[in-house]
């Protein structure tokens, strides 16, 4: 579903990306793992067109998207879940839900979302800014879905919130899956990334290092975690 090769990405004349290759296959969730200032976060920006500076390769459903814009990359049907989660503080739930226009069969009619979103419905007519953190994350989530996204970028989705909410948004990201939904996460929690995700990707000084299957992650947590300085 998304294949990047020799991705290189920069800010002003700082390269921060050399090189990087990933693939993520329909279905799947793949994390980016690696220490602050790795280029996990560029990695998603620069697929979702958010850095101009880009060249190599990006594959998305069978077409070229590296030259194209933030806008239409999301009519493709990728939706990127920022670490600010996003919110619009003067706007309502409903409303920052609803601020994007759905597009096409993939969209998720607000029944839907309140299905997996109940917290949501209850909140639709209070201020963003009035959420709990998970409740904020919960709403950055649904908005890609709200607009036709069967591809979601998250970047760090469990920072900042409480062990039992984390597990709420571990069931969601999991229930995704199910959904039909492939997601590629941006993740320092290793426990977190482990209990939802396929595979993972090393990142280090802007290249992938090492490809791991999940049973390696879980099985070299110990090294991992030192490696990250978590």
């Amino acid at each position: 579903m998304l294949e990047i090769r020799g991705l290189d990405a920069s800010y002003g004349d700082t390269q921060v990306l050399r090189g990087i290759s990933l693939d993520v296959r329909q279905g799947e969730i793949v994390t980016l793992i690696g220490r602050n200032g790795a280029g996990k976060s560029t990695t998603l920006k620069s697929i979702m067109g958010d850095i101009p500076r880009r060249s190599g390769s990006i594959m998305f459903k069978g077409q070229e998207i590296v030259a194209l814009g933030p806008e239409r990359i999301c009519r493709l049907g990728m939706g990127y879940v920022p670490e600010d989660r996003g919110m619009f503080g003067t706007l309502s739930v409903l409303e920052n839900l609803t601020i994007g226009k759905p597009l096409g069969p993939r969209a998720w009619p607000l029944e839907r979302i309140f299905g997996l979103f109940p917290v949501l419905k209850a909140r639709a007519h209070q201020r963003a800014t009035n959420l709990s953190g998970g409740e904020q994350q919960m709403l950055s989530i649904a908005r890609p879905l709200y607009m036709g996204a069967d591809f979601l970028l998250l970047d760090e989705p469990t920072e900042g919130l409480a062990p039992v909410i984390i597990d709420t948004i571990g069931r969601v990201v999991s229930q995704l899956k199910t959904e039909g939904l492939t997601v590629l996460l941006v993740e320092q929690n290793l426990p977190f990334a482990t209990s939802v995700a396929d595979r993972h990707n090393l990142v280090e000084n802007g290249r992938i290092i090492r490809t791991m299957s999940n049973d390696d992650v879980i099985r070299e947590e110990g090294e991992l975690l030192a490696h990250l300085g978590v």
